[in-house]
């Protein structure tokens, strides 16, 4: 009988050997997920990096709100160390997205549906659990009253309901519905329902909520640093997600008066960190001894994500801008290539697209998926569009001749938008052609200014003021201003951001993205389209629609990109081997070196 007993002991434990681990959620936005639900960790991590030390980082400009939700006051940075979402997003893969708070997500084929099942063992860090009441609250708070993208997006849902430790979200299927909203809702931020109800989660704040993620928020010098701190009860350290992220146990943000002082300070030991954003420094300001030595390492990566379009973006609120003619003209005086000569060295491209530097950029003339896509609209947009590929006007900066013909073409537009060019001033009606380029960076001054010169030679006069960071973002969400040197972001997945950046109600929504003020049904249509894509292809194919025809209105005179990403750093941290296809992630994947963490 004790024989008998024992072979039964035996069998349940080989059974019980023999049940998979519990798999974690995987989504992706096309096809199958990199990752399958059994992955042990991410592709571009370090498993066994250790933990310890601090990553010391440095910000220009300063801050007055730790509320990441309100589109009021200037706000900090680093939330998304403390913040956290149902799922999170992988970044060696166009969209997929795997387990955070959620331990399983389910939606149909079509997606009209999604349900989220919430973990047990998730916490806030004040050690309460993370409930189905707190994501349904964070839901209603941020359609309510969120930052215009979160109003935008979480309004599609048209049915939550939580049962148990299940929520249910149900979306508006108008036209086909939005086969991103499941992906959407996975990354909505999460908020702490006995932290924030009776607060106006709109309204600037410096108090310090309660959260969720790897960081505290330690310590606060109000407009001067931030101190993050690893959560040592972190409930989702063991999660294969987070393998071989969070590794250090401080994270700092010293905020400097603009990034002149803040590259001095790196140089001097002050930070640990900087990520350069101006070639001209990155060529000529680390000769010291320090990068000789090797105690400073400079980095440059090769990214394969979408390069931020960023240029001087018209205001079309403003009658000036309003013709599309006019704004051709002004990007015809933008001299891109002495410009990147004598000022940069020539490291830049000139970006031609809202997505440089990717797949998703429109290139020739249109055919498939993308013909596809424009072909409904032809009788609502220009012959050429579908004739002529587009291409920003160029100069031979060191040929004879030089911006000559982009003048005369410049001259003929404002003609045939009604203005004229007399006694050396560009009119219309007797009133010159006068505005203001408003800034917030003192290095774009130097780019503002070549270009408020170029304009000069077509009698055009062009207004240079910076401002403070505050009373820029003040000025950028009431749309306050002519024109503004600024930027749109996208990843190699777009969605509904497209129709903050682009479409008609962002323009008259305070604090969107639509800094052109785009109103166009032909724009609303495609940037509406892409998240509807039901296959990569076609996601691809709208994409580039929709970049042609944004590109087709001139509504920005593009500036450049790089496309690597350009890193100095002390030699005490580490990073991996893999650098994923979005980019280098510091916080997130490199770590000190152990002999950096001992005291």
């Amino acid at each position: 009988m004790q024989d008998i007993a024992a072979m039964r002991l035996l069998t349940v434990f080989l059974l019980l050997l023999a049940i998979p681990a519990q798999a974690e959620p995987t989504i992706s936005m096309h096809g199958t997920p990199k990752y399958g639900p059994d992955f042990t960790q991410l592709e571009y991590v370090n498993p066994d990096a250790p933990k310890g030390g601090t990553l010391r980082l440095a910000m220009s400009g300063s801050f007055d709100n730790l509320n990441p939700y309100s589109v009021r006051g200037n706000r900090g940075t680093g939330f998304t160390l403390t913040g956290e979402s149902l799922l999170g997003r992988s970044w060696d893969e166009p969209f997929a997205l795997y387990g955070l708070i959620a331990e399983d997500v389910k939606t149909p084929p079509d997606r009209s549906w999604v349900e989220f099942t919430i973990r047990s063992t998730a916490r806030w860090n004040d050690g309460t659990p993370i409930t189905a009441d707190d994501v349904l609250f964070s839901w209603q708070q941020l359609r309510d009253k969120g930052r215009p993208n979160h109003r935008t997006y979480y309004k599609k849902v048209t049915s939550a309901v939580a049962t148990g430790n299940v929520v249910r979200f149900e979306f508006d299927m108008t036209g086909g519905g939005d086969r991103e909203m499941p992906l959407i809702m996975g990354l909505m931020p999460i908020l702490c329902k006995a932290w924030w109800q009776g607060k106006d989660i709109s309204a600037p704040s410096l108090d310090v909520p309660t959260t969720s993620g790897p960081y505290k928020l330690s310590a606060v010098d109000a407009g001067r640093k931030l101190t993050y701190t690893r959560d040592s009860n972190y409930w989702g350290n063991n999660l294969a997600f987070n393998k071989g992220q969070w590794n250090f146990e401080t994270i700092t943000y010293d905020y400097y008066r603009d990034d002149d002082v803040a590259l001095e300070a790196f140089k001097a030991g002050a930070y640990d960190l900087r990520r350069e954003n101006d070639p001209v420094k990155w060529l000529s300001g680390y000769n010291v001894p320090a990068v000789t030595s090797g105690e400073i390492i400079r980095l440059e990566a090769r990214n394969q994500r979408p390069e931020p379009l960023r240029g001087f973006i018209f205001n079309t609120r403003r009658e000036m801008f309003s013709d599309v003619r006019v704004r051709d003209a002004l990007t015809h005086a933008l001299d891109f290539e002495w410009m990147n000569k004598a000022l940069f060295g020539g490291i830049y491209r000139r970006s031609s697209s809202i997505y440089p530097n990717s797949e998703l950029a429109s290139t020739g003339l249109p055919e498939g998926d993308e013909l596809a896509a424009l072909t409904p609209f032809k009788a609502q947009l220009p012959a050429a569009l579908f004739t002529t590929p587009f291409a920003l006007p160029s100069t031979d900066a060191s040929g004879p001749g030089g911006m000559r013909e982009n003048y005369r073409r410049a001259i003929d537009l404002f003609k045939t938008a009604g203005w004229t060019l007399q006694n050396g001033v560009m009119q219309k009606n007797g009133k010159p052609f006068t505005f203001e380029i408003l800034l917030t960076s003192a290095d774009d001054e130097k780019i503002a200014l070549e270009y408020a010169r170029s304009l000069k030679r077509l009698g055009i006069t062009a207004n240079i003021r910076t401002v403070d960071s505050a009373q820029y973002q003040a000025r950028a969400s009431e749309f306050d201003y002519d024109v503004t040197i600024n930027f749109w972001a996208s990843t190699l997945s777009p969605g509904n951001e497209q129709v903050y950046y682009w479409g008609s109600a962002a323009a008259d929504t305070q604090g969107s993205r639509n800094y052109a003020g785009i109103k166009n049904p032909v724009v609303d249509a495609l940037a509406s389209s892409i998240a509807a894509s039901t296959s990569r292809e076609q996601l691809v194919g709208r994409a580039k629609a929709l970049d042609r025809v944004i590109m087709w209105g001139h509504y920005v005179a593009p500036l450049y990109y790089l496309g690597r990403d350009l890193v100095a750093h002390r030699n005490t941290l580490a990073r991996p081997e893999i650098t994923p296809v979005y980019g280098v992630l510091p916080e997130q994947t490199w770590w000190a070196k152990p002999a950096a963490n001992a005291p």
